[in-house]
């Protein structure tokens, strides 16, 4: 991967009448970390679902690689994103939940429950890997939506808060996984206001606050 991977050019964005940001213009190439600040209210989760291609911008674009984000349909062209609320699945087991974007790939099952394995290990859930979503905690929840977004293994990642519900051991196995991330060449959005976070950008964008 090179060049500029994730492209935001004119965005725009509207809620209930009102303008929640305009003019949101920058680029985020392969192997650069790129932090979104700004006061509550200001369109931080808004602007990070438009650059996964979960919603549509009102004005202007955001492209991956010179293409739409909204007409990519690959695993890996897509973003990988993770959400404040996690979307994870009460029912399912840890493992199942972070299987559920290889199976889309229909890779083969041993191949699967080994990369499962590989990222419930790297973030400490290898004994969480039966237990459901409903029975973990807000902390466990959110190293298996990380997981479930890493597995794929996309060129662009969207993370909105991924470190809000952790403490410092398993905040520190996230940034260094982000740190691995950007070593194979991802381009990385992350929604964050903690100083970890901003200290290891390339690049921090602030929405202004909302008027």
């Amino acid at each position: 991967m090179s060049g500029a991977q994730l492209r935001a050019a004119a965005v725009g964005m509207d809620v209930d009448g009102r303008r929640l940001f305009d003019d949101v213009s920058f680029r985020v190439a392969s192997a650069e970390l790129l932090v979104i600040t700004g006061a509550s209210g200001s369109g931080k989760t808004t602007l990070a679902h438009a650059l996964a291609g979960i919603v549509e911008p009102d004005r202007g674009e955001i492209t991956i690689a010179g293409a739409p984000v909204r007409t990519l349909h690959g695993s890996t062209d897509r973003p990988a994103l993770v959400t404040q609320d996690f979307g994870l699945v009460p029912v399912l087991t840890a493992a199942e939940s972070v299987s559920l974007p290889l199976q889309v790939r229909a890779l083969a099952k041993d191949e699967i429950r080994e990369r499962v394995s590989i990222w419930l290990d790297a973030l400490g859930l290898q004994s969480c890997a039966s237990r459901t979503v409903a029975e973990l905690s807000g902390g466990q929840r959110q190293r298996v939506a990380i997981a479930r977004a890493l597995v794929k293994g996309a060129d662009v990642i969207v993370m909105d808060e991924p470190t809000a519900e952790l403490d410092a051991v398993n905040r520190a196995i996230v940034l260094s996984l982000i740190a691995i991330e950007l070593a194979r060449g991802a381009a990385i959005v992350v929604v964050s206001h903690e100083a970890e976070v901003i200290a290891r950008a390339n690049v921090v964008y602030e929405l202004p606050a909302p008027q």
